[in-house]
């Protein structure tokens, strides 16, 4: 894997909001690189969890009330700031773009010269066929429209801005095979699936941490792998039954997700392209 030209080698410390499971797994790779890393989480009890791995640790909730000041906490004063807060619309949130926005206020007021935000490729809720960042996007749909105001607010930052729409993560400790409970009927089963392995994640972190690359870029890795096709495999590599598919529901079209401008950015080659791959050899 090729390095991006131009690294800014005044980058020193990484402000990590939200250590949650891709959070944890960048972590170590910052520490590594001899970053100072400063990670918070909502629940006291995982504090100890994150200095386990080497960062500073502090407690952190949003919406942050009136008399929670920037000075207060060290994570503000970091040169980059990495936001990895779920969006939880699922759960019937819908205050994500504010909460994003108190973090890019805080941002702006202290030393951070870069914030980095992990979206989803969900924003492309409403295409179907191939979709890329060059897209309008669908804010009539109100999940779109959420995840495109918090995109919105740290694009419109005044230091440099990055906002990285994720596929699926799925890892070693995050079998897709598990995803879906026994009996469960899958719709669309010749739908794509838009997926990405957390090393890769972390890897392209790593390198947009580093270097003087902003903009809006898709991470997902690069296969044509239908649902049906992805998620028999996946049970296949855990012995598990395959899960059952509405064949009714078969001729739905899709989105594909494309990665192109963000490998092309980073000159990224990704360590597992191929996710059936990657299930074969678990």
């Amino acid at each position: 894997m090729k390095q991006v030209n131009n690294l800014q080698e005044q980058t020193k410390s990484v402000g990590i909001i939200g250590c949650g499971w891709l959070g944890k797994a960048l972590v170590p790779a910052l520490i590594n690189e001899q970053y100072q890393v400063i990670a918070t989480t909502q629940t006291l009890d995982k504090l100890a969890d994150i200095e386990a791995l080497g960062a500073s640790a502090e407690l952190l909730s949003l919406p942050l009330s009136g008399e929670q000041m920037v000075e207060n906490y060290q994570v503000f004063h970091c040169d980059v700031l990495v936001i990895c807060i779920t969006p939880q619309i699922r759960h019937g949130q819908k205050d994500y773009p504010e909460k994003v926005a108190q973090l890019v206020s805080c941002a702006q007021q202290s030393q951070v010269s870069k914030i980095i935000l992990i979206s989803s490729t969900a924003v492309y809720d409403g295409y179907v066929g191939e979709v890329s960042e060059a897209l309008p996007l669908k804010t009539e749909l109100e999940k779109v429209a959420i995840l495109a105001e918090a995109e919105q607010q740290v694009v419109n930052f005044s230091g440099d801005s990055i906002v990285l729409r994720c596929a699926g993560l799925v890892g070693e400790d995050r079998q897709p095979g598990r995803f879906f409970r026994q009996g469960r009927v899958l719709t669309q089963p010749n739908a794509y699936v838009n997926l990405i392995h957390q090393t890769d994640v972390v890897q392209q972190l790593m390198l947009l941490i580093s270097s003087n690359v902003t903009g809006i870029f898709n991470a997902v890795a690069d296969m044509k792998v239908t649902k049906q096709q992805f998620y028999t495999a996946a049970a296949k590599a855990l012995n598990l039954a395959p899960p059952c598919f509405d064949e009714q529901n078969s001729e739905q079209a899709s989105k594909r997700v494309v990665g192109d401008k963000l490998r092309q950015a980073l000159n990224y080659q990704y360590h597992y392209p191929d996710l059936v791959q990657w299930l074969n050899l678990q």
